[in-house]
C-alpha cells in the first residue's frame, strides 16, 4: 500500500512513523476508547494476582468486561496470554466488579455482567503470521487490531478478521485448565446462533432488513451478541435485532424524540427495562410496513453519522 498527499500536481509520500514507546500507543487508545472500540474506560494498568492488565474496559452494549493488551513484541503468543487473562477475570469476578464501581460513576452488580461475552483485544503496530493464524477459529474471544501512525499526523486502525472457517477452538484446547474454564463459560455468538429458533419467514424478513442496513454504508458491520444481533457504525450499535419464532424485535439506538415516527409504530422504552440499545422498540411480523421501518432506520443512521 502506498500513501501520498496531493500537493498541487505533485505527490508527497506519507511515511509510516513507528511509535517510540508502547506507552504512547497505550495512552492514545485509552483517550479514545469509545471512538475506536465503542468501550467504556475502567482502569489503566490493573494489577491483580501477579498479572498486569494494560487497560480494563467495559462494553455497555454486551454488558461484558474487555481486557486490552498493547504489544510491541511480535513473537509472543496471543492465545496463551488471552486465555490467561480471561481465566483471571472469570475466577475473580467480584474483584473486577469492585474495580469498576470504584472507578466509574455507575454501580455494577454481579448479575449486571454477561460473563459469557468477555473478550480480549490485542493492539499492536504489527502481528506476525503465526499470531494472525492463531485466531482463525469461529469461537475464539480474542481480537487483533493493527495500528499505524503516519507522517501526516494520522493514525490507522485495522481489525484483523479471522478466516471464515468452522473449526472450533474447543475441539483443540483440552489440557490447559484456564483455557477449559474460558471455553466452558465464554461464548462467541454468530448470526447462525440466532437463526436456530426462528422460522424461515422471519429469517427472510431479517435478511431484507439486513440488506437495507448494509446499503446505507459499506462500513456497517454485524456484532452478534447473546440476545440480539447488533449493527455497528462508527464503533457504536445503531440497530439491534432479536429473532423470535414468528416475529422479530428491532431496537433503534437513539433517544426518544429524536426521530419522526408519524405512524407511531415504535414503542417508547425509555423508562422500561429491555433488551437491545436505544429508546425505540418495534415488533415486526411481516413486511407490510417494511418501507416505513426503513425510513426510521435511515433517520437513526443519519443521527449516528453526525
Amino acid at each position: 500500500m502506498f500513501l501520498y498527499n496531493i500537493n498541487g500536481e505533485k505527490l508527497e509520500e506519507i511515511r509510516e512513523i513507528p511509535f517510540k514507546k508502547e506507552i504512547e500507543l497505550h495512552k492514545l487508545c485509552e483517550s479514545n476508547l469509545e471512538k475506536i472500540f465503542g468501550l467504556k474506560f475502567v482502569k489503566r494498568e490493573f494489577s491483580f494476582n501477579n498479572f498486569r492488565l494494560d487497560t480494563l474496559a467495559f462494553d455497555e452494549s454486551s454488558k461484558a468486561f474487555v481486557i486490552i493488551e498493547y504489544k510491541n513484541i511480535r513473537s509472543l503468543s496471543v492465545i496463551d496470554q488471552g486465555y490467561a487473562y480471561l481465566s483471571l477475570l472469570l475466577n475473580n469476578k467480584a474483584d473486577f466488579i469492585l474495580e469498576y464501581n470504584e472507578n466509574c460513576n455507575t454501580t455494577l452488580k454481579r448479575d449486571d455482567v454477561d460473563w459469557s461475552q468477555s473478550r480480549v483485544i490485542f493492539v499492536s503496530p504489527a502481528f506476525n503470521n503465526y499470531q494472525k493464524e492463531s485466531i482463525n477459529f469461529k469461537d475464539l474471544p480474542f481480537e487483533l487490531w493493527e495500528v499505524k501512525k503516519f507522517s501526516n499526523n494520522t493514525v490507522y486502525f485495522n481489525a484483523i478478521k479471522p478466516s471464515k472457517i468452522s473449526e472450533s477452538i474447543k475441539t483443540i484446547t483440552t489440557s490447559n485448565e484456564g483455557a477449559s474454564l474460558v471455553n466452558k463459560e465464554v461464548m462467541v455468538y454468530t448470526e447462525d446462533d440466532h437463526f436456530k429458533n426462528s422460522s424461515e419467514d422471519i429469517i427472510d424478513l431479517y435478511n431484507k432488513i439486513k440488506e437495507f442496513i448494509f446499503s446505507l454504508n459499506d462500513n456497517i458491520t454485524i456484532k452478534a451478541k447473546k440476545l440480539e444481533i447488533g449493527f455497528v457504525y462508527n464503533n457504536k450499535i445503531m440497530i439491534d435485532i432479536h429473532l423470535q419464532r414468528r416475529a422479530l424485535k428491532l431496537w433503534l439506538n437513539t433517544k426518544i424524540g429524536t426521530i419522526d415516527d408519524s405512524k407511531n409504530i415504535a414503542k417508547d422504552m425509555s423508562n422500561t427495562g429491555h433488551w437491545g440499545n436505544g429508546d425505540y422498540e418495534i415488533q415486526i411480523f411481516d413486511d407490510e410496513e417494511l418501507e416505513y421501518i426503513f425510513s426510521l432506520i435511515k433517520q437513526v443512521y443519519k443521527i449516528k453519522s453526525n
